[in-house]
């Protein structure tokens, strides 16, 4: 089986919901590019023991292809939730995010933004 084959898109969801939700704003306070990461934003996806999102990942792809991871968030099940934010020094450099998040039981999901 090849990679892809096992990372799952908005088409293969159910009632859970487990696609990244990526976004791009300023932020408030400091007036700096943040990029936003939720699973769950508008359905919330279950977060106890035995059904949680693990992590989401964050890479951006530059104008000149180069692919940069940018992060990683790891949860707690229950204790916290799948909502993290990147800030992206020299964002205009970028022409794309993507996101992953896995989830305890159904696996590895993806989304991308264009920028």
């Amino acid at each position: 089986m090849e990679f892809c084959g096992i990372i799952k898109t908005g088409k293969d969801e159910g009632k859970e919901k487990h696609v990244p939700r990526i976004t791009k704003d300023k932020g408030y306070k400091e007036g700096k590019d943040i990029v936003r990461v939720v699973v769950g934003h508008e359905v919330p996806h279950p977060n106890t023991m035995e059904h949680h999102i693990c992590w989401i990942e964050l890479y951006g792809v530059k104008k000149d292809n180069q692919v940069v991871n940018l992060g990683r968030a790891a949860w707690a099940p229950v204790y916290s939730n799948p909502n993290v934010r990147f800030q992206i020094n020299q964002i205009e450099e970028f022409k794309s995010f993507h996101s992953m998040a896995y989830c305890n039981i159904h696996g590895v999901w993806e989304s991308s933004l264009e920028v």
